[in-house]
Order: C-alpha cells, then structure tokens, then sequence
C-alpha cells in the first residue's frame, strides 16, 4: 500500500464504485494506511452491502454521498455531505472534478479485463482521465455482457480478493406476498419492467409467471430477474430497441446468479446515461417503473428517502424511472409499499409526506396490501379518497378527518 503514496495528493476527490463493485478489500487497507490530509471520497452506496465511513481513515477526511448508508450515518456528521440527486443527473455530476478512480475489476471466462457487477457511472468517471486505482479480484469472474476495462487505463493495480458482501435476501412476508399479487395483475404481456431490491419486488416477481414477452431495462437484476430470464417469459421480444437484451446497471442477489451472469451475454451492463435515461426509455413501449417509498400523502407525493427527521436513504433514481414511465407509450409509474410500518403502528398513508421525493404528478398508481390506488388522472379530492382506501383500517378515520 505504500505505493499509493505518490498517486494521491492533498485534497484530491476520489470516486469510490459502489454497490457490487465496491473495492472493499482496498478500502479495508486504505483505512490503515498514513493518506494525504483533506481527501474528499465520493459514493453512491448502497446501504446493506457498503459499509465504508471515510471519515475514519483520517481526521480531515470527508465523504460526499448520494445515498445514506447507516456507516455514514454514523459518521462525523460534520464531514458527511448528503448530496440530494437524481441517478440520471449523478452520472453527469461525476463527469467532472474527479482526481481518482477506485474500482474493482475481474477477469470473464475468456480472459479479458471488465468492470465487475456495476458500471452506473463508470464511462463518465473514466472519460475525465482521471488517475486510476483498482482492485483486482480473481475470486469474481466478471459479467459475460459487463463493460471491458483496457488495461492501459489503470495506473495501479492491486490484488485483493475481498468484495462487498452478497446481498441478504429478503423475507417475503404476508403483505409483501398480497402486495406483489396486487401489482403483477398490473402487469401486461409485452411490458418492460423496472423494479427496485427488497421483499415486495422480489414477490412481484415471482408472481409474473403467468406473463409473455417480458423486457427488462433499469438500474438492476437479482435473482428474481434471472428466473424469469431462464423461464423465457423475461425475453426482450418486443422491446423496440436492444430487442432480446436485458439492460442493467448493476447486479445484487447470489453466487448463483453471479455464476449465470458470467456467461449470460444477453444481460447488458450500461451507464445510468443509458439505464435512467428518459430519451431512451421513451422509445420503449409499455414501460413500468415500480418503485417503493418510506410514505405517500393525500395529494399522492412521495417520500422515499427521509423517516424521523433522518435522511435514511436517498433520491436514487426512482423519479428518473416514474417521469420516463410517462414518456413511454402505453407506460405506468407504480408505487408499491406496506400501508404501514414499526410493527403497524404507524400509517405509511399520511396527510403530508415529510420531504417530497416524488412530485403527485410523477406516480400513477399506489398499491399496498390493502389494495390498489389509480390516481392518474384524478382530482385532489379523489385521489386522497383513492389513497386512504388503501390505508390500515385503523388509521382511515383520521386520514379522513386530515382530509
């Protein structure tokens, strides 16, 4: 590690992959390692598998963020910047003023250099020329349709066999069950999708077996997806452009999964300019976005990143998703959640959503176990009728007097 001495210079910013292709292994030996003072570190984690507070490798370290992981969360709040961003905008935002580049990388079965399961803003990063650090893990035999990485780029390669740990599947429970029952009925034979991780897009999924001609085009595929791949009902047929390919950003779920991918080269990796753009999602038909949120008001807003006063989350890029949903032809924008949360005793249906991700105008439909909520195209007095028919029972009375 004493090598990177004279790659890093005082006041550099460092852009640190994240998600699946966090450099864990570096970043583990960074930590103890004697840095250049005033290091700022740049991440879009994503909380559960990134578990880095920069502010620990050195007391004038800093850490910019574009998602709220617990680690930063508990970092020195002093020195953790929330930076509040769409995905479709970071991508551009990271296009410019980065010194360094942090990265995993592997080699696929034929022996070429890729970047591993995560390229979201790879190529923007990498086009600025910036000074290139990157783990290379031989224990990950990279995506067969991941992006290759010229040797010639990196400026130091170190070998580290440590990754971000695999995602913990979720528990589908009953209301995760009746929730993705509720939203599979939504979906058409023909349609593309885009879904989030966790237990209700999990159990959506797996309630799609009934379906024909499937696409898929967003920020990511699990388990889930690949089943569905596998099947055949997740085929591409119809999607006007990259027909028969499944485009993602990323990949999260299992060894398994990791295994397929290695060979499956209809499962394109592409940059959030290409997964979270609304120029090329309007060009597909029939495009859903389903996406989660912490709470819904009455005027159907969405906060999806903010509960207690505490930014738990992130903007990420569901609104990028929901606004393409409305370029798409024959597109929806659903908003899929549990009714209510802390063991039910708190209503997710509530009068005013403390922070708004999501304008009213960007969700369609609401869905939770209680029900489905089509609020397009319906009047304010409607659609909070609409909404609090979807709520707990026991909380109705008073979102009815809030009303």
């Amino acid at each position: 590690m004493e090598e990177l001495s004279k790659y890093l210079k005082p006041g550099q910013r460092i852009y640190v992959a994240g998600s699946s292709n966090e450099p864990t292994g570096l970043l583990q030996e960074m930590a103890t390692s004697d840095l250049p003072e005033n290091l700022e570190f740049i991440q879009f984690p994503l909380p559960g598998l990134n578990q880095t507070d920069f502010t620990q490798f050195s007391a004038t370290a800093s850490a910019t963020t574009f998602f709220m992981s617990s680690a930063l969360a508990r970092g020195d709040t002093a020195r953790v910047n929330y930076l509040p961003m769409q995905m479709r905008a970071t991508y551009d935002y990271l296009g410019a003023n980065v010194d360094v580049y942090l990265l995993q990388v592997a080699y696929d079965h034929a022996g070429k250099l890729r970047v591993g399961p995560n390229v979201d803003f790879h190529e923007s990063v990498l086009a600025q020329n910036p000074t290139v650090i990157a783990q290379l893990n031989r224990r990950v035999v990279a995506p067969a349709g991941s992006l290759l990485m010229n040797p010639a780029q990196i400026d130091v390669l170190i070998e580290n066999d440590i990754s971000a740990p695999a995602l913990v599947p979720a528990t589908i429970d009953d209301a995760a069950q009746e929730i993705g029952r509720l939203v599979a009925q939504l979906i058409r034979d023909g349609d593309c999708l885009q879904t989030g991780i966790g237990a209700i897009p999990a159990a959506i999924l797996n309630q799609l077996t009934d379906k024909n001609d499937l696409g898929m085009h967003g920020g990511l595929i699990d388990d889930g997806g690949m089943r569905l791949i596998q099947q055949g009902i997740l085929n591409g047929a119809r999607k006007a452009i990259d027909n028969g390919r499944h485009i993602a950003g990323m990949a999260l779920g299992s060894d398994d999964l990791m295994q397929w991918l290695a060979s499956e080269r209809n499962v394109v990796f592409r940059g959030a300019n290409h997964t979270h753009e609304v120029n090329v999602i309007r060009q597909l038909d029939g495009f859903v976005s389903v996406n989660s949120a912490v709470e819904v008001d009455l005027f159907g807003q969405v906060n999806a990143e903010m509960a207690g006063g505490r930014q738990i989350s992130g903007t990420g890029g569901s609104v990028d998703f929901m606004r393409a949903a409305k370029a798409s032809k024959g597109g929806r924008s659903i908003v899929a959640m549990n009714a209510t949360a802390r063991g039910g005793s708190v209503s997710r249906i509530v009068p005013k959503v403390e922070m708004v991700t999501a304008l009213r105008t960007d969700v369609d439909t609401v869905v939770t176990e209680y029900g489905v909520a089509q609020i397009k195209n319906l009047p304010n007095r409607a659609r909070a009728e609409a909404l609090i028919n979807i709520a707990a029972p026991r909380f109705r009375d008073e979102l009815r007097d809030a009303l």
